[in-house]
């Protein structure tokens, strides 16, 4: 009997202690708004700045390509059949530089971009984590999967202000 009353006190001990644990956990969750995190870092921002200049620079030289393609071609009427089989084949030539610069740009700016992007998304992830270890947080969710989520665990401005605080 008295072997029974203490395996009955351990029991609800045992009850209480992980009821305590799972109350717990349940306070640290939260979630961010991922999306908004990215798009007002203040890295994101600097590096849409670069990235504009680099598109800006890669459209004034195609537009310099692009018209001399086009004088070349305005120049046709006047010339010799012979020159002018000459100047069409240069313009083809033009044509096909152009064509290959502009999709050799286009996918170098791809590549960049899509590199910067996972940086910076490593960051976010990186003191998101650091954010959750401090705080104890148990889980941290991207607002992407949730369907209903209480501003009382939303921790984007929490987790904003230290991205930009750097």
């Amino acid at each position: 009997m008295k072997n029974l009353r203490i395996i009955s006190i351990l029991v609800l001990m045992t009850l209480f202690c992980v009821s305590g644990v799972q109350a717990k956990d349940a306070d640290k969750i939260g979630y961010v708004d991922l999306s908004r995190l990215f798009d007002e870092y203040y890295k994101t921002k600097e590096y849409d700045k670069v990235l504009e200049a680099k598109h800006k620079e890669f459209e004034k030289e195609r537009n310099v390509k692009i018209e001399q393609v086009r004088e070349s071609q305005g120049k046709l009427g006047v010339l010799t059949d012979e020159k002018k089989q000459e100047l069409e084949e240069e313009i083809e030539k033009m044509k096909a530089n152009l064509l290959e610069y502009d999709r050799q740009n286009k996918t170098d700016l791809t590549k960049e971009r899509n590199e910067k992007i996972r940086e910076i998304l490593l960051e976010i992830e990186k003191i998101v984590s650091d954010y959750a270890a401090k705080k104890e947080f148990t889980l941290i969710l991207n607002d992407r999967v949730l369907i209903y989520g209480d501003q009382t665990i939303n921790l984007t401005e929490s987790i904003l202000s230290i991205l930009n605080e750097k």
